[in-house]
């Protein structure tokens, strides 16, 4: 279970009393999530989730990230909204560490989309995209185009279990991508880990977007390159142009792309595929071994960015399939 500070009773209850929720029925940590400890509150009014911010986030940035959902929600998104406290706080203290509430959402998510899945996601993202302009507040990306190759060579040692040379052949094909990315694409805020365990569906009907604590200023389309990375690929690293299609489709359903933004497809999903590695490769090599939560394998999107790399145009994504 990804719980990193355990809550007393007595802490608990002093924080609970900044809130009118009512009194508590249940309380118990989520298994899931990798940066915060997150809990599920029942109390006799609702559902709610309580989330302690640990020290991998900053938090400077919390304003942000709790503004930003705050913003989403009032403008109709589906995703989780801040509860105040009695003095109209968003951001409080639990157990030592920043904390805030946020509304439950309904709806679990699927490891493995289907085809309607993916072109709902693709709807969401643009509503994302689309709400989200009026946000005044704003965040750079940490981790775009101008942070990898210093995360590359942060990476000080290969691993003995994973491919030698690793490190040398990033280095070589990483120039190459951040030398082509574009600059004068659309632009505004982006969720950034639109992984399928960060949307919630009823079936086929998606219920909600979760987890923005990645979220930042950067280019809309490299969102998008995102979710396909993420999304459209099988359990045989496959890529699925039939997901594909219908994501994009369902992206330009509420926002159409321009020309110059499906031209850029490729080298947007190789730049999401790199960063994506870099981050696994850098916690491959630093975790220990007696970590509670194990790492990602990063040759999974190593295998994605050489695809990326062959594809010579968007329709290798399923456009105008």
């Amino acid at each position: 279970m990804a719980v990193y500070t355990d809550i007393s009773d007595e802490e608990l209850n002093r924080f609970l009393e900044q809130y009118d929720l009512g009194q508590l029925l249940s309380f118990a940590g989520i298994a899931e999530g990798v940066e915060n400890s997150n809990f599920l509150l029942r109390t006799e009014k609702n559902h709610y989730i309580l989330t302690l911010y640990e020290k991998r986030v900053d938090q400077d940035e919390l304003p942000f990230f709790i503004g930003l959902m705050q913003h989403l929600a009032d403008a109709g998104l589906n995703c989780p909204l801040p509860i105040p406290t009695n003095t109209g706080d968003t951001l409080s203290v639990c157990a030592g560490r920043p904390a805030a509430i946020v509304s439950f959402l309904n709806g679990t998510s699927a490891r493995y989309p289907n085809t309607q899945k993916c072109h709902a996601l693709g709807v969401a993202l643009a509503q994302l995209h689309q709400k989200a302009k009026g946000m005044t507040l704003r965040r750079q990306n940490s981790l775009g185009p101008q942070d990898w190759a210093p995360l590359l060579e942060s990476i000080d040692r290969d691993a003995v279990d994973l491919p030698q040379n690793l490190r040398e052949e990033a280095a070589k094909i990483l120039p190459k991508i951040v030398s082509a990315w574009p600059t004068d694409l659309p632009s505004g805020i982006i969720h950034a880990d639109l992984f399928p365990n960060n949307v919630l569906f009823v079936g086929d009907e998606l219920t909600g977007l979760i987890d923005f604590y990645f979220a930042c200023s950067d280019l809309l389309a490299y969102d998008l390159a995102i979710c396909l990375n993420s999304w459209c690929f099988e359990a045989d690293g496959s890529f699925n142009i039939t997901k594909s299609s219908a994501m994009i489709s369902g992206y330009q359903s509420v926002r159409q792309l321009s020309e110059a933004e499906l031209e850029a497809l490729p080298i947007l999903s190789s730049g999401a595929a790199m960063r994506f590695f870099l981050t696994r490769f850098y916690d491959w090599i630093n975790t220990p071994a007696d970590a509670f939560v194990k790492p990602l394998n990063p040759m999974e999107y190593w295998a994605k960015l050489r695809f990326h790399r062959n594809a010579k145009s968007a329709s290798a994504y399923g456009v105008g399939l």
